[in-house]
């Protein structure tokens, strides 16, 4: 069953943080409920990207991308034009 919260913040601070959900694509009242399963499970590190999508990591999970983000930029090749780059790709 569904209930209502309220809580009372001035107009300039309202509109701020709607603007900073909108970002990521989500509405005021989906932002708050973000926040608050975050706090409620600190262990599941949950992340909402540019465009609205909601990943949850375990901290095993961040371990793993942390660790492969790390050797991929290490091991990333550079290239000289785009040309070369889709050459590399069709290899």
């Amino acid at each position: 069953m569904n209930t209502t919260m309220q809580i009372r913040i001035n107009q300039a601070e309202k509109s701020e943080y709607q603007k900073m959900f909108k970002k990521k694509g989500l509405d005021l009242s989906s932002g708050i409920k973000f926040l608050l399963a975050r706090e409620k499970n600190p262990e599941n590190i949950t992340y909402v990207c540019d465009y609205g999508y909601l990943h949850k990591y375990t901290p095993e999970m961040l371990k793993i991308f942390k660790k492969e983000e790390e050797l991929a930029l290490k091991r990333k090749p550079r290239f000289a034009s785009v040309k070369e780059m889709f050459d590399h790709l069709e290899k």
